[in-house]
């Protein structure tokens, strides 16, 4: 076996060779990134990540919309380094551990609604993979009077992970398609959104019909579904597609007048993204069961969360011989180290008053984002508190997009790196969602090198 000598640096070429020979890499057409030169971050300071020759580019997709403070947070750093020095794993079946137990209360008194139990994991898809389980079991350990609640009704466009039951309640053909013959069936609803209605009505006149076709699947449907699942506000993956107003509120209290449970994934959406600490907040909504990941630990460490409500908690609970108990569990389940990260990131939350800030800085965020509208090749610019979405089109008037081979929002991807900036797009829609850490000078330089690509890219 080789051994590898840590006190001597490897040169970019060669970390290059053993990358290109050796990783496969997410979402990534490995044929294409064989023929690419890779950019290695050696380490972050705030919101800017640092390159091996240092370069220094402003983290405009917050390392895949986790970090939220900032990298390098000495308060985050000394609470991982302390823990390190007492334990850095230790299972939580049949076991505890004070991390873990003061995560879990702080989580409670901060989540809306009624939510009173915390399962851990490691991500936001097994987050979601627990929830489902934990909602078809619930209906399940009640008997036979609910057997026939089984399935789930999800949206178009909605992405909620990679697990199979994870892609099974997900909506987006070119990463689910594929493996359709794997999943479990599901009832469909249209995606709210308003730029690419699949109804074909415009916002100012449907009275919300994406809305309607919810209500109406639950009238005929509800006696066999166990749960609706939703990304608040946001459909992340799809390309940042904001839902109207009150849509969040109308599905919710449909799914409670046909005794179906909400799941609330806000994996992406959760920790101040949208402005409050949960998405659900903005609406008064209060989940059955909530999915929390990425800026659970402020981007630090792999760590999740499905949070469950008393009354769904309370369906698990019974003798041993009544096999009653949620069978699931992962090894790094509650993981030391990743909860006195969270418990610090929500430290600084609190010291730093990050949600009490976010009103000006999403203000002036939305200022430069109107910049954008007139552009000839913009289509539509949409946020959400600190999460926007720049859909780029070959016609305005059409909303005609771009051949897939074109490649479009990639180029201007590219182009931002000349620019001390790194994005990555959803297909053709330039994804902005910095650190909430970031000041209104570094967002205005953020902005400010997506136009230059992008007007580079465009000419």
């Amino acid at each position: 076996m080789e051994k590898s000598d840590r006190n001597q640096s490897p040169s970019n070429r060669e970390l290059a060779r053993w990358d290109l020979d050796c990783v496969w890499h997410p979402f990534t057409q490995q044929r294409e990134w064989a023929q690419s030169e890779p950019l290695f971050i050696d380490r972050g300071e705030g919101v800017y990540l640092i390159d091996r020759d240092g370069a220094r580019y402003i983290d405009g997709v917050s390392s895949l919309w986790a970090n939220i403070h900032g990298h390098n947070v000495e308060k985050i750093d000394r609470a991982v380094a302390e823990q390190l020095t007492k334990i850095a794993h230790t299972t939580m079946l049949g076991l505890s551990h004070q991390p873990a137990a003061e995560l879990a209360r702080r989580l409670i008194g901060m989540a809306p609604g009624n939510l009173r139990r915390v399962f851990y994991s490691e991500s936001g898809s097994t987050a979601v993979e627990i929830a489902l389980k934990m909602a078809y079991q619930y209906w399940r350990n009640q008997g036979d009077a609910f057997k026939d609640k089984t399935t789930f009704l999800r949206l178009n466009n909605a992405y909620h992970g990679d697990t199979i039951g994870s892609v099974s309640v997900g909506g987006m053909d070119l990463f689910h398609e594929i493996y359709r013959p794997l999943l479990f069936p599901t009832f469909k609803a249209p995606s709210p959104s308003c730029y690419r209605c699949e109804l074909r009505l415009k916002p100012e006149t449907c009275s919300m019909a994406c809305a309607r076709e919810v209500e109406h699947i639950l009238d005929r449907n509800g006696w066999q579904i166990c749960a609706m699942i939703v990304e608040p506000l946001v459909q992340g993956a799809a390309g940042i597609l904001t839902a109207p107003e009150g849509y969040l509120r109308r599905v919710s209290e449909a799914c409670k007048a046909h005794d179906v449970l909400l799941i609330a994934d806000e994996v992406a959406v959760g920790f101040g993204r949208t402005g409050a600490l949960f998405a659900c907040e903005h609406e008064d909504v209060a989940p059955d069961l909530l999915c929390l990941g990425k800026g659970i630990t402020g981007g630090y460490l792999p760590l999740a969360a499905t949070l469950a409500t008393e009354a769904v908690y309370e369906q698990f609970l019974g003798e041993y011989t009544d096999y009653k108990t949620f069978f699931h569990g992962h090894t790094y389940t509650g993981n030391p180290l990743a909860c006195a990260a969270a418990l610090a990131s929500l430290d600084v939350f609190a010291e730093n008053r990050v949600l009490e800030k976010l009103p000006a800085l999403t203000s002036h965020f939305a200022e430069l984002l109107e910049g954008f509208r007139d552009h000839p090749y913009v289509g539509d610019v949409r946020r959400r508190g600190m999460m926007a979405g720049i859909e780029l089109v070959a016609d305005k008037a059409s909303k005609t997009p771009f051949p897939p081979q074109d490649r479009i929002g990639h180029k201007v991807a590219m182009a931002c790196r000349s620019h001390g900036v790194i994005i990555r797009p959803l297909g053709d829609v330039l994804v902005l969602m910095p650190p909430l850490a970031i000041t209104a000078d570094e967002l205005t330089a953020l902005l400010t090198a997506v136009n230059t690509a992008l007007n580079e890219v465009m000419v």
